[in-house]
């Protein structure tokens, strides 16, 4: 069953975060992820309060395959650099 990673992301400082894309794709694609939306547009808020800008949705093939990539030691050492330069709040949820 399909895993899903939710995240809202706020970008404070662009060019150190451009070092953490460059290494996220190599380790995304080895876990078998897809990206099924980035974006850094404001979300269009229908109810709530939807505390960053931008959103990123990410799928994985199994919950164990999406568990594994967060917990990859190169996306732990890569993820360092995401914590710097952006705020982020993700979740992690299984598919039906």
């Amino acid at each position: 069953m399909a895993a899903y990673f939710i995240a809202q992301i706020s970008i404070h400082d662009p060019d150190g975060y451009q070092k953490y894309l460059e290494g996220f794709m190599p380790i995304f694609d080895r876990h078998g992820g897809r990206l099924l939306t980035v974006s850094s547009r404001p979300v269009e808020v229908i109810e709530g309060t939807w505390v960053e800008n931008g959103i990123v949705l990410m799928e994985f093939p199994t919950l164990d395959a999406a568990n594994a990539w967060k917990n990859d030691p190169d996306y732990l050492e890569l993820a360092r650099i995401r914590h710097q330069t952006a705020t982020t709040n993700m979740v992690l949820v299984e598919g039906l």
